[in-house]
């Protein structure tokens, strides 16, 4: 409870006329000193001690956790992982023309009936004529023409600049005597 303090006053007035005494009481109440703590107070530290119990609860349950799970892994046994080799594709395989600079390949040919011989001369020997005819003349030398023989049929391969070169190459290959056909194969990269 709070204290009361009264206070008392005498105070005498004097007037030209009368002398008077008049009293004064003057009642001070005061709060009760409080020992301890405020609610304010008292509240966080509930507050504080509910968070502490919490944050130990899950350090303790964290742990037994961590305890299985370590307990788990020893117990499992080691597993094997095989490998398998990933599925090939097949190959690509890009057919390309021969390089110019490869000899021309000569396949000699048998003759058709058994034991008679043509007339003209054999494939070998045409074949090393067409190639004399090209490497001589510096200009078709120069554009790497491979020519195949094969029973009086000259195949033509290679790439030149323009139409007046591959007729050039296939004019020189058809005056070799021998020549029966020409199969001109040559392309033409550009004009």
């Amino acid at each position: 409870m709070a204290e009361r303090e009264a206070e008392h006053k005498r105070i005498v007035v004097e007037t030209p006329n009368a002398r008077r005494e008049e009293v004064y009481t003057q009642s001070v109440r005061q709060p009760e000193e409080r020992s301890g703590v405020s609610g304010a107070a008292l509240a966080a530290i509930v507050v504080g001690v509910v968070a502490l119990a919490a944050i130990i609860i899950l350090f303790v349950m964290n742990q037994q956790q961590n305890a299985v799970n370590d307990n788990a892994t020893a117990q499992q046994q080691p597993q094997t992982i095989i490998q398998q080799p990933a599925q090939q594709q097949p190959p690509v395989i890009v057919q390309q023309p021969a390089p110019a600079a490869q000899p021309p390949v000569i396949i000699n040919g048998q003759p058709v009936s058994g034991g008679s011989t043509s007339t003209g001369p054999d494939d070998s020997t045409v074949q090393a004529a067409v190639d004399k005819k090209l490497s001589d003349d510096p200009a078709l030398s120069a554009l790497g023409i491979t020519v195949t023989v094969m029973n009086g049929k000259a195949t033509l391969l290679g790439a030149v600049h323009n139409n007046a070169e591959k007729n050039q190459v296939e004019r020189a290959v058809r005056s070799v005597k021998g020549v029966k056909s020409i199969d001109n194969q040559i392309t033409v990269s550009g004009e």
